[in-house]
């Protein structure tokens, strides 16, 4: 949060370099997030729960050290008479946008943290405990590697935007068509599920999805990230941001309940079909989303 803020103050001006520099600070942060749960399911797998906690306490202790020594202090003051309520923006399109996230990354979540680990699962394992080995890892190597790719697409979507092709793109605008795709995205995934049983053909159908899901919610993430920074003032920006992430938070501990709840009564297909709800009023709020702040 406090870099993305960071980004407000320090990028060259112009829609063009906002662009660029939060889709490259968001998408490299997501790359290394993937990459840390790659390294996750390969500790696990060698050293244990234990073991890794410990390694990866040790690595966040020099981590404070090298903060401590090296990050100035002097970079921005405290205002230390904001009151908690202040927080809450007073901006239309911000509350707009906040809202559309709670929907986005709720939606994403419904079918990404508890279902579709636990779908995967049945498909790779028939229970035994070389097959539950085995089962673990591809889905753990498969989830951190499409987190790496989602990074990947969101440190270069800029370039979808601003191209000879797309000099004058409107990101307002393309934002609305964007969540367009991704409601079209789950729906035809949604569908597919319910009419086609064959096990192999779902397999095929699954990871055809996700890889088309990861590229479209990429773009739909930078986007949003992007219009959070430019409806932003640069005397609150860290409230506003913060305000945004919270309404993130929100969506995700929704997206998370609801996945559990969605898998035990209907399955993927129920996850799918209430993700492709949420991304309906996500639609919603975005089209809400005016202009100029």
């Amino acid at each position: 949060m406090s870099s993305k803020s960071a980004v407000k103050l320090l990028a060259p001006s112009g829609e063009i370099n906002l662009f660029k520099w939060v889709t490259v600070l968001t998408g490299s942060k997501n790359i290394v997030k993937g990459l840390g749960f790659l390294v996750g399911c390969v500790l696990l797998a060698t050293l244990g729960f234990k073991y890794s906690l410990l390694l990866i306490a040790c690595i966040l202790f020099f981590i404070l050290i090298f903060s401590i020594i090296l990050l100035r202090d002097n970079f921005s003051k405290i205002n230390k008479k904001v009151k908690m309520f202040d927080v809450f923006s007073k901006d239309r399109n911000i509350n707009l946008l906040s809202i559309a996230r709670v929907f986005l990354f709720g939606a994403r979540d419904i079918w990404f943290v508890v279902g579709l680990p636990i779908f995967l699962y049945s498909i790779f394992s028939d229970g035994s405990v070389e097959s539950n080995k085995k089962a673990f890892f591809i889905i753990g190597f498969f989830m951190s590697a499409w987190i790496i790719l989602y990074g990947l697409v969101q440190a270069n979507s800029n370039k979808f935007f601003f191209n000879k092709y797309f000099e004058k793109s409107n990101l307002v605008k393309d934002s609305k068509k964007w969540i367009f795709y991704l409601l079209i995205n789950l729906f035809f995934l949604t569908l597919f599920l319910f009419i086609f049983k064959n096990i192999d053909l779902v397999k095929i159908l699954v990871f055809t999805g996700l890889l088309i899901y990861c590229f479209i919610f990429a773009i739909n993430s930078s986007l949003h990230s992007y219009l959070i920074l430019r409806f932003s003032q640069k005397k609150r920006v860290s409230l506003d941001v913060g305000f945004y992430y919270m309404a993130n938070s929100a969506g995700r501990l929704i997206g998370t309940l609801l996945s559990g709840l969605c898998y035990q009564a209907g399955g993927l297909i129920l996850s799918l079909a209430t993700a492709t709800l949420m991304i309906v009023l996500c639609l919603f709020f975005t089209f809400l989303i005016g202009e100029t702040n």
